[in-house]
């Protein structure tokens, strides 16, 4: 668990940024929906691939599920945590890009590890 803890920095660090976005009554100029939908896919596809990272040495497969439970609970949280920033709203399209993203990065995360076991057998 301790190669865990320090490895854990990098998907905090990224949900903190998450948070401080969210938190934005301004979050800039009106951009076309498409680039809202790549950047919901693309943080939590990064989160959930960050926590994967960091729990992988310490729950062995049992990361998979453990990065799938906190990356989704924290997209949830995001879109509550909208719900009270002025000028921001929850939507639940955006926690559903946001899963693609983290099954996506999870489904990655799978392909790259069985690859690897395979080379290391030949």
């Amino acid at each position: 668990m301790t190669r865990a803890l320090p490895r854990a920095i990098a998907p905090l660090a990224l949900m903190a940024l998450i948070f401080v976005l969210s938190a934005d009554s301004d979050p800039g100029p009106d951009l076309p929906s498409f680039t809202r939908v790549i950047a919901h896919f693309g943080e939590y596809a990064l989160l959930a691939a960050l926590w994967l990272w960091a729990l992988l040495p310490a729950l062995g497969r049992r990361a998979f599920a453990a990065a799938a439970a906190i990356s989704f609970l924290y997209a949830l949280s995001d879109e509550y945590h909208q719900s009270f920033v002025p000028g921001r709203d929850s939507d639940p399209f955006d926690v559903l890009i946001d899963s693609l993203g983290i099954a996506t990065a999870l489904l990655a995360g799978r392909f790259a590890i069985a690859r690897r076991a395979i080379g290391s057998r030949r």
